[in-house]
């Protein structure tokens, strides 16, 4: 055992010495090799981060994995008086810490410019995390709010540009238009969507429930809350069926149920980004190709020059294998230096703030680390680049004979 190492570790030195003696022809073959390193491990690398950036943007929308929808209301669309010791009961029962109801509806604002309608979601505070829900100025609602007597909104960033975009600290207020006027303090601000074209706004549920709602379009109503939970993704199949079955029992027959997960992540299979993984890793490919035929071209020139330092050696009783082992661990030692260096270089691409920031477009706030399998896949391409471009001078190098060479 101790001999086998002992020969692979001089073999290796022994390549690394030949690699530095012709670094110049070397390094010119290396470059091509490096590069597809660095961009095969670079592909891998921005796949998760753009793969990070379309999981963020679909839970803010349909929440994270998994995230089970739950409305009732009675057959002949009023809303049960029961839900909210049904939805309470629920919650304890089962043990589920983010839960959150969600009213749709709207309210008229009084801006500057006149009264108008604004789109308003009641929720409670675990939505925000349930959402991933990000803010440019202030925090997301917190149970103190419950308690304020002026409710607190949370405004999306067109809203504040017509508010004229007020400094948080000196708790500007707006006022929400009906049955009788309500100012509301404005604690925070989000960043409206690229399709988002009006004013919206986050108050919390009971809030929103405790003002009259003005209604100008008649196809928009205060219809019953729904309600979302985030729960475990391996128990989801149950508590879907456990909260249908509690539900149903206690309303009755004269009530519809509906109980369904509605996360991206229970209907999305596969990765989105295969394709363009799979088109640039061919590239990628192909100038591995060039750069291991490069190899080849040097190793056979360099062999020629070696040609009677081999013939001595096997005089001296070098056998085949260890003539073969030493050729190929030339190549070997030379790609897995060139696809460190491209590894390296990918890993700076990669985490640079100004390419995560292009290729999140602002929609991931947890950015995934660099993953380790890149690096690996990047390590591994180089070392069999290597190992295939080292096979024929190194067969060629084992059918020199030991004569032939001393004469050469």
């Amino acid at each position: 055992m101790k001999r086998l190492a002992s020969n692979v570790v001089g073999a290796i030195i022994e390549a690394w010495q030949e690699v530095c003696i012709h670094k110049t022809r070397v390094m010119l073959s290396l470059i091509g090799v490096a590069v597809a390193v660095c961009a095969i491990t670079t592909v891998v690398g921005l796949g998760g981060v753009a793969q990070q950036a379309t999981v963020e943007s679909n839970e803010r929308s349909g929440g994270r994995p998994a995230s089970l929808y739950l409305s009732a209301s009675m057959n002949d669309g009023s809303t049960p008086t029961e839900m909210p010791e049904i939805w309470r009961t629920a919650l304890e029962r089962y043990k589920i810490d983010y839960a959150s109801r969600v009213v749709n509806t709207q309210q008229t604002v009084q801006f500057t410019d006149g009264a108008v309608p604004v789109q308003t979601i009641g929720v409670d505070p675990p939505y925000g995390t349930m959402h991933r829900i990000t803010l440019e100025e202030g925090s997301w609602f917190t149970d103190d709010d419950q308690t304020r007597l002026a409710p607190a909104v949370l405004i999306n960033s067109i809203f504040w540009d017509r508010l004229g975009r007020p400094d948080l600290a000196t708790h500007p207020t707006t006022t929400l238009l009906g049955e009788g006027s309500t100012t509301a303090v404005v604690t925070g601000v989000y960043p409206a969507l690229s399709y988002e074209t009006e004013p919206a706004m986050y108050m919390l549920a009971d809030a929103l429930t405790a003002i009259t709602p003005v209604v100008t379009d008649p196809n928009f109503q205060f219809g019953p809350p729904s309600y979302e939970l985030w729960v475990p993704v391996d128990i989801s199949e149950q508590l879907v069926t456990a909260l249908q079955r509690d539900v149903q029992g206690a309303l009755g027959a004269d009530a519809f149920v509906q109980v369904n997960r509605q996360d991206f992540a229970a209907y999305q299979d596969g990765d989105p980004y295969l394709s363009l993984k799979l088109t640039v890793g061919a590239i990628a490919g192909l100038v591995l190709l060039l750069g291991a035929l490069g190899l080849v071209n040097i190793a056979l020139v360099t062999l020629k020059q070696r040609i009677r330092e081999i013939g001595i050696r096997r005089s001296f009783g070098a056998t085949a294998g260890r003539v073969f082992f030493a050729v190929m661990m030339e190549s070997v030692v030379a790609t897995v230096v060139a696809g460190i260096v491209g590894v390296i270089a990918a890993v700076l691409i990669v985490k640079s703030p100004f390419v995560e920031d292009f290729i999140s477009q602002g929609q991931v706030t947890d950015f995934p680390p660099f993953p380790v399998e890149a690096a690996v896949l990047g390590l591994v391409c180089a070392t069999v680049v290597g190992a295939l471009a080292g096979l024929i001078p190194a067969l060629v190098a084992v059918r020199v004979k030991v004569i032939d060479a001393i004469r050469y």
